[in-house]
């Protein structure tokens, strides 16, 4: 909604250097607005007198939050109804229970892929509180997303980088500034989809792949973008933290602990260049297979796919 986008730039004016680095569309005040019950849901925008009552209730109250924040602009429900009821009506025919057509397409025997949005260290409950986003991103979100049973997910895919990233504020332990960590932004072309902001990039995390792994119970690994750690002298791997004198393998709960987290590294001799289009694993150099068997046995996740560049011809399934 309109007051959703405003409010989610003044939280993020109010919090100065402890701002959260969200994407600025207003995802967090519509979750917040979901868990207090004020939400528009789909359905609502496709009866015009069922709007108008909820917009009546709600912007009464974003009018006091706007208020508070400084915010001078009005919110008119005219304006604000008519836009939305236009939206519905063109949305119709697309809303509906589509955990009921999911659920039958389970019963007839067909195949349904369940695409998860973000990662882990995003989930609100698991990933790196407060620095997280609104929702859970772990593979159990897709269950409470779709409508559908636990029983029907039968296959678990963990995509992961060859390398660790991350967009927005928090800590992160592996963290480039150097010029490998520039090599890793500008040859993966690390910017953001929504903000074009770069990227922060570092080695691979396995202490946050293990997380990741266990919290979804991942059955096959997709370790993507092996290709731009190619051409590095050595490739480094995070096994554990150094956490206050102390090596921990697990990933700390409390975000002010993964702030005092130094990684603790393998390191690997780097690659050249893949040939132009990698048919198989055994196709990849060397110490590329061997950075990747190392990945398997660490996480006691088998990788059943690679990509070695954007394309599709780019992606080997082992």
């Amino acid at each position: 909604m309109p007051y959703h986008r405003i409010l989610d730039g003044a939280e993020e004016r109010l919090l100065g250097d402890r701002k959260i680095g969200t994407t600025g569309r207003g995802i967090g005040p519509c979750y917040s607005d979901k868990v207090a019950r004020n939400g528009i849901r789909a359905g609502d925008l496709t009866d015009l007198q069922r709007l108008k009552r909820r917009l009546e209730r709600v912007l009464p109250l974003k009018q006091k939050l706007f208020a508070l924040y400084g915010i001078e602009e009005r919110l008119d429900l005219g304006r604000v109804l008519t836009a939305y009821a236009s939206y519905g009506n063109r949305l119709r025919e697309y809303i509906g229970p589509t955990h009921v057509e999911l659920n039958e397409a389970l019963r007839a025997g067909k195949e349904v892929l369940l695409e998860g949005a973000q990662g882990t260290m995003l989930d609100v409950d698991f990933g790196t509180y407060p620095y997280t986003t609104s929702s859970n991103t772990v593979a159990g979100g897709a269950c409470t997303g779709a409508g559908i049973g636990p029983q029907h997910i039968t296959t678990i895919i963990g995509i992961v980088k060859a390398y660790t990233t991350r967009v927005g504020g928090g800590p992160f332990p592996t963290e480039l500034s150097d010029a490998v960590g520039v090599h890793l932004q500008e040859k993966g072309r690390e910017f953001g989809t929504t903000t074009n902001r770069p990227r922060r990039c570092g080695w691979l995390d396995l202490v946050v792949v293990r997380h990741s792994c266990l919290l979804s119970g991942v059955t096959s690994l997709a370790v993507t973008k092996l290709d731009v750690l190619s051409g590095l002298p050595e490739v480094k791997v995070c096994m554990r933290y150094a956490l206050r004198g102390k090596e921990v393998d697990v990933f700390p709960s409390g975000i002010d602990d993964v702030a005092e987290c130094t990684p603790v590294y393998e390191t690997f001799k780097g690659w050249e260049e893949f040939p132009p289009v990698v048919k198989k694993f055994s196709g990849l150099p060397k110490p590329a297979q061997a950075y990747l068997k190392f990945v398997e046995k660490q996480t006691g996740v088998r990788i059943g796919l690679v990509s070695t560049g954007p394309g599709r011809e780019e992606t080997l399934e082992r």
